[in-house]
């Protein structure tokens, strides 16, 4: 019913309270100068001998990333949870702040975020606190956000994630950042801004949404770093199914907190970036604001404490308001929601339901390999690169294939894997596609490989029925071969007959091959004209051909010297 209430956009003013318009011109702010924390530049300074010196500056970065928990109902109510829903068709009454409605608590979400917390080496609370945070935006009916400010779910853990360095593949580092915690909060709805009509509507179907909010501390020093950490969480959301953290779909949005100084001194003024849904864009978006920030500081000025956002399209960032008169949220403890109450197997009480409680050590035991463990299987189990490892989780579906294709064919996985990583997944982004979505199956490519490793093809025939694979469905490799006659030649009779063929008809190499040029050419020769005859010969067996050839005194006797 409040679906159908609501189901005509709502209208609510165009610029939220206390924001500032976004204007790349405009006077330039200057205050006193203080000290700041981030990187990668240089401060120029004088020597008391009148020298200039050079200062290193040092970036901080640290995140806030809001993860959409994967549930089928809200957090405080029933309403269902989709994407693209029709706009105002999955709200409650709750949802809407009708009067006297009440949250109920969602069992999902919670196992959802203390699952989380134990994969990122957190302490789990087993009592935590609601708390009601107050903003006043038209996408937030009830004025005020559920979310847990004095007592998250989980605190103190830490995350691990692997990088290269120097922009090099075979160079991996392993860095780790501290997470301070992890809160359930309610997502709030979206404001959809209509420009020619100066007007903005408004969609609750996202208000309520269940969040996960991850907090990393500042331990970072570059995009490139944020950016491996947001997808290494970004994989053990996903592993976990806490999360399915599509960040192109919004489930996954990161707020970046950038400062920078000089080392020894203080932590510099810090800016917040919002909002960024692509780990892409979060990389550009933190390096763009510590070179700002560098250059504003080595003209004179000083950073103030705001809010940006980051540009996609002219690749900065820019203010949408200042916070340094803090906005006072008003925290206070939610009355209408009860303490959260965890327990362990040390703390269950006798001839408990476990559908009546949250037990964290039932979750610990029910954890599945994360991907950092399943990276160091794949480099044992089937002696792969590790780089080529985090190629293979960080492709959805990926993994999967490569396992089912080693399990179904004779040939090296070291082999394999060149295979699915250089021909198989361009063929895939050539083609827009995901794995899921391939036209060349697991088994397909298991059997292509196996006529490959058996000798039945050669290397460029098997890229050749890979490209007919993806245009003629249902048909097997086999198939392929057979209709288009890629098969090798394996008659030892019928190779000295094309070898012959192919000598006699090229006499001035077989001469040239005859003073000094190197056997390697003729055999070259007798692979390439063969295969314009369409009949297919391996390096291999022209090697054998040739050779025998010159053991019976051939060459000479089919090209004699003037």
């Amino acid at each position: 019913m409040a679906a159908s209430i609501l189901r005509r956009s709502l209208l609510a003013p165009r610029c939220r309270a206390g924001d500032v318009a976004a204007l790349h011109s405009g006077p330039s702010r200057r205050r006193a100068q203080a000290p700041g924390p981030i990187a990668s530049g240089r401060r120029m300074g004088k020597s008391p001998a009148g020298e200039r010196s050079v200062a290193p500056w040092v970036a901080v970065v640290g995140l806030e990333i809001h993860a959409q928990i994967s549930s089928n109902s809200k957090l405080f109510s029933g309403s269902q949870v989709q994407f693209a829903a029709p706009p105002n068709s999955l709200v409650s009454f709750f949802d809407a702040s009708l009067p006297g409605t009440l949250p109920a608590l969602n069992r999902r979400c919670v196992e959802a975020a203390v699952m989380t917390g134990l994969a990122l080496n957190c302490s789990i609370n087993k009592k935590s606190l609601f708390d009601r945070k107050h903003y006043f935006y038209a996408d937030l009916p009830a004025g005020y956000q559920i979310t847990q400010q004095r007592l998250p779910v989980a605190v103190n853990g830490s995350l691990s994630y692997s990088l290269c360095v120097g922009g090099k593949k075979n160079q991996m580092v392993t860095r780790t950042v501290r997470i301070k915690q992890i809160q359930l909060e309610q997502d709030s709805g979206k404001s959809l801004h209509d420009d020619t009509r100066s007007q903005t509507l408004i969609d609750l179907n996202r208000a309520g949404v269940g969040l996960m909010e991850v907090v990393m501390e500042p331990d970072m020093s570059s995009g490139e770093e944020a950016a491996a950490a947001v997808r290494e969480l970004q994989l053990i959301l996903q592993t976990l199914g806490s999360s399915q953290a599509i960040m192109a779909e919004g489930q996954l949005r990161v707020d970046a907190n950038v400062s920078v100084h000089h080392p020894g001194e203080a932590l510099g003024v810090r800016t917040e970036v919002k909002n960024i849904n692509s780990a892409r864009f979060l990389a550009r978006a933190i390096d763009y604001e510590i070179q700002r920030q560098i250059k504003e500081l080595e003209n004179g000025g000083t950073v103030i404490n705001e809010t940006r956002a980051f540009d996609y399209k002219l690749g900065c960032t820019i203010p949408m308001r200042d916070k340094e008169g803090k906005q006072d949220y008003r925290f206070m403890p939610e009355p209408n929601l009860p303490p959260l109450i965890l327990c362990d197997n040390k703390s269950l009480p006798a001839n408990t339901n476990h559908q009546h409680v949250v037990n964290i050590d039932w979750i610990r035991e029910r954890l599945p390999d994360l991907p950092s463990v399943r990276r160091v299987k794949l480099v044992e189990q089937y002696g792969i690169l590790p780089e080529h490892s985090f190629t293979l989780l960080n492709e959805d579906g990926l993994m999967e294939f490569f396992e089912n294709v080693v399990r179904q064919t004779q040939m090296n996985p070291k082999k394999v894997i060149g295979w699915i990583l250089n021909v198989m997944l361009g063929y895939l982004k050539q083609h827009n596609l995901t794995v899921q979505e391939s036209p060349v199956s697991s088994l397909f490519l298991a059997d292509l490989l196996n006529l490959l490793e058996r000798g039945t093809i050669s290397s460029s025939a098997a890229k050749q029925v890979l490209e007919e694979l993806w245009k003629a469905e249902g048909k097997t490799p086999l198939q392929i071969v057979e209709e288009k006659k890629l098969e090798l030649i394996q008659d030892q009779q019928e190779l000295e007959q094309i070898c012959q063929a192919v000598v006699e008809g090229h006499q001035e190499e077989v001469i040239r091959t005859g003073v000094g040029i190197e056997y390697s050419s003729l055999d070259t020769l007798v692979v390439c004209d063969a295969n314009r005859l369409n009949c297919h010969l391996s390096s291999g067996s022209a090697f054998v051909c040739t050779s025998s050839k010159r053991n019976e005194g051939f060459i000479s006797l089919a090209c004699p010297r003037s």
